[in-house]
């Protein structure tokens, strides 16, 4: 029997290949693993059109015309993590493409992002840091964070999670979301759901939760920064396309606004000539806010798992090998 051809993209699985290896070959399926960087565009995809039955990947681009080209060879995607707004799922659902992704996998890492961020700039430990390293005793001020008012635009999973974080410091809390959020969680954690406009005016800190999707790109952007609170700092943990990454940098310079902590961006790696490597009050990180041995483990055996549903190959034993590859 001919084996399963996988296309395997997945830059947080490509270092750990030796462990899965066995459990791939275990139920026939042969890896073509790609060279990625962060992850592949729709031209690298296309250099494998036609090879690969299923696909493991990132953040890949598969968008309607690599689907078309990749079908009818293609028959599953299974995507490392939980976002899958780099897939046109229209055109996948059309050619008969399944898509798998893990949802909720990465809640609480994600959750104890945005509050590291919330404290490193309600107490300015970042820059008072670099001040005494540099010989200078400068009192720089700081916020309680029961003085402060944490909007979450997006309250799903992770907006949830964040919002309970930070009822613990006492924040005053304010959540928007485009469908309505049970009035038992509303309750709570006493977040008030508000439009997106006074969410902006009234926060000291945005946290930015929401999927990417057609209503959301670009949610951020040059009017909805004009009636920012400039005090405010924005935090974006979900993807980068949310906010008009032009439009930030325009603010920041202005003193529209007070700072961000970004770990997603509209392009990525960031591009060495970006603004925002040269801003003071902008915290920067490499799309890692999902850093967590456990969460990622998880992903790992469910994305394998998911490809295997996909395929339709029976595994039983997978929860055997799984704990095999543990030892």
């Amino acid at each position: 029997m001919p084996a399963h051809m996988i296309l395997m993209s997945a830059p947080y699985m490509l270092p750990y290949l030796e462990r899965f290896t066995p459990v791939f070959s275990h139920y026939g399926c042969e890896l073509i693993v790609a060279e990625v960087h962060e992850r592949l565009s729709q031209k690298e995809i296309m250099q494998y059109a036609g090879r690969f039955e299923g696909a493991i990947c990132g953040d890949d681009r598969f968008d309607a015309e690599v689907l078309e080209k990749c079908s009818p060879n293609l028959k599953v995607i299974s995507t490392w993590g939980t976002g899958i707004d780099s897939i046109d799922k229209i055109a996948a659902e059309r050619l008969g493409i399944k898509v798998f992704r893990t949802p909720n996998a990465f809640t609480q890492p994600v959750a104890d992002s945005v509050m590291g961020s919330i404290l490193a700039f309600a107490r300015q430990q970042p820059w008072l840091d670099k001040e005494v390293k540099l010989g200078r005793w400068e009192k720089l001020p700081g916020k309680a964070l029961d003085e402060c008012a944490l909007g979450v635009i997006g309250v799903g999973d992770i907006g949830r999670a964040v919002l309970r974080r930070a009822k613990a410091f006492n924040m005053a809390l304010y959540g928007n979301d485009i469908v309505m959020i049970p009035d038992d969680f509303v309750q709570e954690v006493g977040v008030q759901m508000v439009e997106l406009a006074e969410l902006l005016r009234l926060c000291d800190f945005i946290s930015v939760n929401c999927d990417l999707n057609p209503t959301s790109r670009h949610l951020i952007n040059r009017d909805t920064l004009k009636i920012t609170n400039p005090d405010a700092v924005i935090i974006n943990t979900a993807r980068g396309s949310i906010i008009n990454e032009n439009d930030l940098v325009e603010a920041l310079l202005n003193n529209h606004l007070a700072g961000a902590a970004l770990d997603v961006f509209e392009i990525e790696p960031l591009p060495e000539d970006s603004p925002l490597k040269t801003m003071a009050h902008v915290m920067l990180a490499p799309h890692n806010s999902n850093s967590s041995p456990s969460a990622r483990e998880h992903v790992h055996w469910n994305t394998i798992k998911n490809l295997l549903i996909g395929l339709g190959i029976p595994h039983e034993d997978f929860s055997a090998l799984q704990e095999a590859a543990r030892e």
